[in-house]
């Protein structure tokens, strides 16, 4: 058995970074060996400095840990990075120029001519920009949360029978807004219908995710999607309605079949953080909920209900993801099992 690959979190102690350093222990392909925080908590041990809101406890292996601030000198192959938007762009590539491989869950980079926007199910195919990228090291990117789940529910019936339009609107959890997030007053017994980039991010990131790789870079896929973002008083797990108009006939029994016979590079792998199956379809008519479905399949799945037809487009479903899981940490850890597994460490 291989040794694994030492790997370092960036924003250790923050919502995602956190994530990353629970989803980490104990991982057959990596080994967590560095965290990365802000100047306030370096030179301390992690369990001093991190405020712990994961539902299990903070692993061994990370608690003793002695935080780097985030402009120190790291041995680690790949860099998991939960940063904040706010620093994540320059901090990423000064990393990727040392030659470190960036696995990011921050937006900066995601709509990069020469950045892999990758849900390895759907495009590994687009891990090959990295070719394209100036730096010795690389940048790869996973999408926002409510992207994957659209992309992933969408990528099947694209290929099967071609989309043309796209109506989504989301109810997000507030753990999708990091820690703290929402203000009490605010979302208890309320809906904010607006969460600020996220409709535009819905709109540009699952074409590209769904586009066609060209050389050194991605031509976005050709249909329109219309996004109405909402944050709901719900802890995790975002769900999404969803119409969807379908370039050819296809009957609903087709739909279903293309859906539940989903499959991708990390299944056919049996890569560690991969769900059996990537899409899940639930029959019952009030379901998927998140209170009672966000954690199937650790987490990993995307799953659909209510599929049926729609009397404007052709049809409607509803979508639920785990936010920080598939649609963050976890989502970047597959990349990183996909993007070694297809021997793209270090660089060819």
């Amino acid at each position: 058995m291989k040794e694994p690959i030492d790997v370092a979190v960036l924003g250790a102690t923050g919502t995602v970074g956190q994530k990353f350093v629970r989803l980490l222990e104990g991982h057959p392909m990596f080994r967590l060996s560095e965290l990365v925080a802000s100047e306030r908590s370096a030179g301390r041990v992690y369990a001093d400095v991190v405020a712990w809101k994961q539902e299990t406890s903070l692993p061994a292996e990370a608690a003793g840990v002695v935080v780097q601030p985030l402009h120190a000198e790291l041995s680690s192959s790949i860099l998991f990075s939960g940063l904040d938007s706010s620093v994540a762009g320059e901090a990423e590539q000064r990393y990727a120029d040392l030659g470190h491989t960036v696995i990011s869950n921050a937006s900066n980079h995601r709509m990069g001519d020469q950045v892999p926007l990758v849900i390895p199910e759907i495009n590994p195919d687009h891990f090959d920009l990295v070719h394209h990228q100036p730096s010795p090291g690389a940048i790869i990117t996973n999408s926002n949360c409510s992207s994957m789940f659209l992309a992933m529910a969408l990528a099947p019936i694209h290929r099967t029978f071609g989309v043309e339009k796209v109506q989504v609107t989301t109810m997000q959890a507030i753990s999708g807004a990091g820690y703290p997030g929402v203000a009490s007053l605010d979302i208890l017994g309320n809906v904010i219908p607006f969460i600020r980039n996220e409709e535009e991010k819905l709109e540009e990131e699952v074409a590209k995710i769904l586009g066609t790789l060209s050389g050194d870079r991605v031509f976005p896929a050709s249909f329109a999607v219309s996004a109405q973002c909402n944050r709901v008083p719900v802890y995790d797990g975002h769900t999404e309605t969803v119409s969807v108009e379908l370039t050819r006939n296809a009957a609903l029994e087709e739909v279903r079949e293309a859906l539940s016979g989903f499959r991708g590079l990390p299944q056919e792998r049996g890569l560690p953080s991969a769900p059996t199956a990537p899409l899940i379809l639930v029959d019952e008519p009030d379901r998927p909920q998140p209170a009672r479905d966000v954690w199937r399949s650790n987490g990993m799945a995307t799953l659909i209900g209510r599929l049926r037809p729609c009397p404007v487009l052709d049809y409607k479903m509803v979508i639920l993801g785990h936010n920080t899981v598939r649609g963050a940490a976890g989502a970047a850890i597959l990349n990183a099992e996909a993007f070694v597994s297809l021997g793209y460490l270090p660089r060819q």
